[in-house]
């Protein structure tokens, strides 16, 4: 799948899209459409009369497991689970991305006074919102200066105005550490705000993947050939050759606009009003034809954040974990109710006493569990990890609050509404240990029912009208 359209295409054959060809208003009507289909786990919305514009607007690209499988090249009905562990088997080994001389992207370029970001059709999503908010799947590609390492992130950007767009570019994570060493350099940070290209871009750009590891990398692993970038017009990046939209620019490491607040993924507002923080002032936009303009509702579980945050987060715990090469990993599962990110559960066969305690401990330790992970469930390898009824029995039946380990600090997410507003930098962490002890020599004799017996009433099934 190397774009957006074909993503498009292939969804309207699958029987996963619907198109929407009413008249729609930008202002709150599209978001509050794309939100109640969401609930209701409806079919991804291609808004083709948008009041104002004339080219159309995407939702709900990924908020079934059914189009998370078709973005990975599977079918739709592939489970969350396989898609992990086909994620997993897949990005072993990175393919680079290639340089193409030509590409869509480019068949439009504004420069100067040719650049109005408000020419695209932009949704306002919730009424508190600070504005209108251009980046809720669009993706920055960055660059180290001191590295060479490319980085793909995504992070929410507000329209601050026709060549203005906020940021929040959040400690720790990889945007923030380039414009560190920009800081360091006294130059401004070259950035490219992606918004479409192949629809993995934005799966992966929200991953958990690992510092001085290309995205575009791992994309290159998973389609199983090389991603094409184009150089940009204004800024020395490589950019995703089939892209709808393309913002070039620069970020002054030392300068600043208020930003905010926007409705998070957690359902709650990181803020109640706004926040000076680094802006991309824009030299640059490219765009196809007609472009399409994607957009993510964020806001409460779940939306395509949720379900993609949990795909690869996920599927980046369980890599992490078994790189560790720590044995007897059955499954993880990071629900997408939790945005994949503040609870894992894994599954383990122990094969020696504290192997559960040292699975737990370790899921905190990976790159994707250092930052917001707050509840890890260890349970035994009869239990899926997905498996959430089976799960809470464990909890209730196996687990002993004596077992637990609490962490006091831990990185948090400034996201995280369990913390007050103005103290999220650092979380407590728990580990639930739902296994039963290894090192027992006399384990609770569990209920078995008998085979032969139970093959009999299943041959009956259908005598017995059931």
């Amino acid at each position: 799948m190397r774009d957006l359209r074909e993503f498009i295409q292939c969804c309207e054959a699958e029987g996963e899209l619907k198109r929407v060809k009413a008249q729609v208003d930008w202002n709150l009507e599209l978001s509050h459409i794309a939100k109640v289909n969401e609930e209701r786990q409806g079919p991804a919305l291609l808004f083709e009369n948008v009041k104002d514009y004339s080219s159309p607007v995407l939702t709900s690209a990924c908020t079934t497991t059914n189009r998370l499988a078709l973005i990975m090249g599977m079918p739709k009905d592939t489970s969350l689970v396989e898609i992990m562990r086909e994620w997993v088997k897949r990005t072993r080994n990175k393919i680079p991305p290639k340089f193409v001389d030509k590409a869509p992207c480019k068949q439009n370029i504004d420069k100067g006074d040719q650049i109005n970001l408000f020419k695209f059709p932009v949704p306002k999503v919730y009424p508190r919102d600070g504005g209108r908010y251009f980046g809720t799947t669009a993706y920055c590609v960055t660059q180290s200066p001191k590295s060479g390492w490319v980085n793909i992130g995504t992070y929410r950007l507000e329209l601050l105005g026709e060549k203005v767009l906020g940021t929040q570019f959040i400690k720790g994570k990889h945007a923030d550490l380039m414009l560190k060493e920009y800081a360091e350099l006294k130059k401004p940070m070259p950035v490219a705000a992606v918004v479409g290209g192949d629809p993995l871009f934005f799966v992966l750009g929200a991953a958990r993947l690992p510092a001085f590891e290309s995205e575009l990398d791992f994309a290159g692993a998973i389609r199983g050939y090389p991603a094409e970038v184009v150089k940009g017009e204004t800024v020395d990046l490589p950019i995703p050759a089939g892209a709808e939209i393309v913002v070039e620019g620069e970020v002054d490491p030392e300068a600043m606009k208020p930003e905010g607040p926007f409705g998070e993924y957690t359902g709650y507002y990181s803020g109640i009003g706004t926040t000076p923080r680094p802006f991309i002032n824009v030299k640059c936009v490219t765009y196809r034809n007609d472009p399409v303009y994607w957009l993510t509702t964020v806001g409460r579980a779940v939306t395509d954040t949720h379900m993609t945050m949990a795909l690869s987060y996920g599927a980046t715990l369980w890599q992490e974990l078994e790189a560790m090469r720590i044995p007897g990993i059955k499954s993880v599962y990071c629900p997408p109710e939790g945005a994949g990110r503040f609870l894992a559960i894994i599954s383990v066969k122990q094969m020696y006493p504290g192997h559960s305690a040292q699975v737990g401990t370790a899921a905190i330790s990976t790159e994707m569990g250092a930052y917001g992970l707050k509840t890890v469930i260890v349970v035994d390898d009869d239990i899926d990890a997905w498996d959430l009824p089976r799960v809470l029995w464990a909890l209730s039946f196996r687990f002993n609050p004596s077992r637990a380990e609490f962490l006091k600090r831990g990185r948090s997410t400034p996201l995280d509404p369990s913390l007050p507003i103005e103290a999220r930098e650092i979380t407590s962490r728990i580990i639930m240990d739902a296994t039963l002890p290894y090192e027992w020599k006399e384990k609770p004799v569990p209920i078995e029912m008998d085979k032969e017996m139970t093959n009999r009433v299943q041959d009956r099934w259908a005598e017995l009208g059931l």
